[in-house]
């Protein structure tokens, strides 16, 4: 166990001296997700076997599962340095990456048995427009949240203060904006590119667009590379704490409980692994319902605060983390909407509509030349069942529809039933 885990034991022994908290900590990490409580609840003639001989042992024991340094890392890291991944079998091992690209070519050609990933990532290497295409797998969401567009300092000297008042500055300066994403069919991309067409701004014709992997966005901030990014926490707070940005937008901004990272793989890997990647499931489901525990957040926030992992100042990830946002510009408020990665179980289902909807917007911007079957890739992609199984036997409730809907920051509805019409429906498209 790593110095930081053993600093989270302890201030759980700390904790439980407090008779509520003992209950609630009783309940939240050994109940439900127990190995007793997980045996009450499968049937009793898989109970000798399930997670230790036979078909349902995982096929491998050790598996490598990739992050990029975010906050919402934190459900593969919590998994691994709390234990949760023993108790399946298998033994996690978190290795952190570079960038998102290093990401899928190491996912993709088998060098990671699976990462920590962006939605859109994984579905632009299922169509062939983020990669070489290759057959791939969403076998849980990992938070809803917790994104961010960030302007710099500059800019804020100018008076913008939202995408109104951005949009004007941009007609009236004489000179090319520059705008950094993280991936081009990602979420951050898809963040981006959808608030500014949302306030009149063509992502495509309008501004310049880059990539940089989103621990450099700071720096090459306050370098003057750009004008403004979107990334994930914990890098928008760290612009302003190292003032050189600020926070313009929230992903949750743009649409509340939007989907975000995923625990993604390849087809090829289910298929070979089922058990493997089942076991993977329950152990970071185990770690998400830990970590929205409002009472772990803080020990969680120092485990990945880390330089093995986030490495960043504890204070720059708690206050995000805790919805205690602060924009840089003069705004404070408590979000209700912040980063969330278990929501009784909303949070990691895989529904499909929000794997079309990355399609739609990928085939918004012209990465797609024509319209696929949403639904078909959505559900080829989306293992719901290898999700369910596993959700079953850790006792987490399952959505009853596959499909949710969503209103965005523009008004327009997105529930999945025409995703033709909606990709082709927006004023500003490619």
């Amino acid at each position: 166990m790593s110095e930081s885990a053993k600093k989270i034991a302890k201030i759980e022994s700390a904790n439980q001296m407090d008779a509520s908290r003992r209950g609630f900590f009783k309940q939240a990490v050994a109940g439900a997700f127990g190995a007793a409580a997980m045996m009450n609840i499968v049937p009793a003639g898989i109970r000798s076997s399930a997670w230790a001989a036979g078909s349902d042992a995982p096929e491998l024991t050790e598996v490598k599962i990739g992050f990029i340094p975010l906050t919402d890392c934190a459900p593969i890291v919590v998994a691994a340095e709390m234990g949760f991944d023993k108790k399946y079998g298998i033994k996690i091992t978190p290795s952190k990456e570079a960038s998102w690209a290093g990401v899928r070519d190491k996912v993709v050609n088998g060098e990671l048995h699976a990462a920590h990933v962006l939605y859109g990532l994984v579905y632009g290497v299922q169509m062939g427009v983020g990669g070489q295409q290759k057959d791939m797998a969403v076998l849980m969401s990992l938070n809803n949240n917790g994104q961010g567009i960030s302007l710099s300092n500059q800019i804020k000297e100018k008076g913008v203060k939202d995408g109104k008042s951005l949009k004007r500055l941009i007609e009236n300066e004489n000179r090319d904006y520059t705008f950094a994403q993280t991936f081009p069919t990602g979420t951050h991309a898809m963040w981006l590119n959808y608030w500014l067409a949302a306030n009149g701004i063509d992502p495509i014709k309008d501004v310049k667009t880059i990539v940089v992997p989103p621990p450099q966005m700071v720096a090459n901030m306050r370098i003057g590379n750009m004008d403004g990014f979107c990334v994930g926490e914990p890098w928008n707070a760290r612009a302003i704490y190292d003032k050189v940005g600020y926070t313009v937008a929230t992903s949750q901004d743009i649409w509340t409980d939007h989907p975000e990272k995923v625990l993604g793989t390849t087809a090829e890997f289910v298929a070979k692994y089922p058990n493997t990647a089942r076991a993977m499931i329950m152990a970071v489901l185990e770690a998400c319902k830990y970590i929205d525990a409002s009472v772990n957040r803080a020990s969680v926030a120092e485990l990945i605060s880390g330089k093995a992992y986030v490495n960043a100042p504890k204070d720059v990830i708690l206050g995000r983390f805790l919805g205690d946002y602060d924009n840089g510009n003069g705004k404070k408020w408590k979000d209700p909407n912040y980063m969330k990665f278990f929501n009784d179980g909303a949070v990691p289902f895989p529904y499909l509509s929000d794997g079309m909807w990355f399609m739609t917007q990928h085939k918004r911007w012209g990465m797609l030349k024509s319209d696929p079957d949403y639904l078909a890739v959505a559900k080829k992609v989306n293992h719901i069942d290898l999700y369910t199984q596993a959700a079953t036997q850790v006792g987490v409730s399952v959505p009853k529809k596959q499909m949710r809907s969503s209103k965005l920051m523009d008004g327009v509805v997105w529930d999945g039933s025409n995703p033709s019409a909606y990709a082709a429906g927006f004023k500003i498209k490619a």
